[in-house]
């Protein structure tokens, strides 16, 4: 079992279900961007990893320097990990990837409110629905209205966790574009468009609390 997050990110080089979900995600982004209106991309990616979905689908991608993004990871090695990417598609200038706590609000002011909204990796990693609702709720500082929100849930023990994902989803005012599962049947994949306001203000400081281990798939 992995023992930290980097030891986690390499799992994709022999884990079918997340070279699958990895597949979809970026199958999505996409999508988001081919369906975002001309001139520049705002995108925020929370607890990014290295990055290789955006910036993987970047690589090929014909609106890549449209994009101005910004990730933030709190492992220092996935971090430096993404910004040689960065460095090596000539992106530098558009895009920063930040080392620090994903859960903080602060980490996206002046990147937000943004077009395309990356939360991946991050719902089978919270306590309860409660801090589900609570990370939901907090989506409208993050997103534009007409937004685009990726995100992923794992299946565990036969139940389909993504589903209870998809219900709050409608819930919060967002309407679904698309829904996946990969191929093996436990890995739901996402994206939803944010039909509200944004707000400009949060009441708090922290958009969720993250309590996940990494010898648990997110």
């Amino acid at each position: 079992m992995p023992k930290d997050w980097l030891e986690w990110h390499d799992l994709y080089n022999t884990e079918p279900k997340l070279q699958q979900r990895l597949e979809i995600v970026r199958e999505y982004i996409s999508y988001s961007l081919d369906n975002s209106p001309t001139g520049s991309i705002r995108v925020v990616s929370l607890c990014a990893g290295d990055g290789r979905d955006l910036l993987g689908t970047l690589a090929n991608h014909p609106r890549a320097k449209d994009v101005y993004a910004r990730l933030v990871e709190i492992n220092p090695q996935l971090v430096e990990r993404g910004r040689a990417t960065i460095e090596s598609l000539g992106l530098t200038k558009q895009i920063e990837f930040i080392n620090g706590d994903a859960t903080a609000s602060a980490n996206y002011v002046g990147a937000v409110p943004a077009d395309i909204v990356i939360v991946c990796g991050i719902f089978g990693n919270l306590a309860d629905e409660n801090e589900l609702n609570r990370l939901l709720g907090n989506l409208s500082f993050l997103s534009k209205k007409g937004a685009f929100v990726l995100w992923t849930r794992g299946h565990s023990n036969g139940v389909a966790s993504s589903e209870t994902v998809r219900k709050y989803f409608r819930e919060f005012g967002f309407d679904e574009v698309y829904f996946k599962l990969t191929a093996t049947g436990d890995m739901g994949v996402g994206i939803h468009r944010y039909l509200g306001e944004s707000l400009t203000v949060l009441k708090e400081q922290n958009l969720f609390v993250f309590s996940g281990i990494p010898n648990k798939t997110r």
